[in-house]
């Protein structure tokens, strides 16, 4: 697996020296990871930030038992349980891989000595972390002020990905219905 799609990302961001690539080709490592796999849980401190180059992986919590999508991410996405990774508190989320994946890792300290060896991934991450401010914000007022037919056909235009490959079950919890309403919404689309 090659660090290309990474540094692609990042350097769209960020202007990237070559001391900066070889950092993160040393701190980021590969992993390939199965469908149905938990790579943080809740209860414990996320430990790694994900880059995902190939499938998709969800963040979940419990609700009176039932399983609610938080976040959904694919190819090119950063995912971890964000709140608990960068500020060292139990996470409430689970982090699950819905397909095979491919994704990059950098452990939380690791992650640590990267920011203080570089002023690039300083950077970096003061957009990304804006960047999931923003989308966390934006889901916040679609869910207020959105139907769900509504909330979904934002996301069908949006991210088209997520809606031909990950389960009826997942978009379902991630807009916020249950999946038998998805199904008269997607019908009600189609017809």
């Amino acid at each position: 697996m090659t660090i290309t799609p990474l540094i692609k990302y990042i350097s769209s961001i960020v202007d990237l020296t070559e001391n900066d690539i070889n950092l993160l080709a040393h701190y980021f490592k590969p992993d390939n990871f199965s469908k149905g796999s938990i790579l943080e849980r809740e209860g414990k401190v996320s430990q790694k930030l994900y880059f995902v180059t190939n499938g998709f992986i969800r963040s979940f919590f419990y609700k009176d038992g039932i399983e609610v999508t938080t976040q959904i991410v694919g190819k090119n996405k950063f995912i971890t349980g964000f709140n608990s990774f960068t500020t060292g508190i139990t996470s409430k989320e689970n982090i699950q891989c819905i397909s095979n994946c491919e994704a990059f890792f950098i452990t939380k300290s690791d992650y640590e000595n990267l920011t203080s060896e570089s002023v690039f991934w300083s950077i970096f991450c003061r957009q990304l972390y804006e960047n999931v401010i923003v989308h966390n914000q934006q889901r916040t007022i679609d869910f207020i002020a959105l139907s769900a037919e509504k909330r979904y056909l934002k996301l069908l235009n949006e991210q088209p990905e997520i809606i031909q490959y990950v389960p009826i079950q997942f978009i379902a919890s991630y807009i916020g219905i249950k999946p038998e309403s998805l199904s008269r919404i997607r019908k009600k689309i189609i017809s």
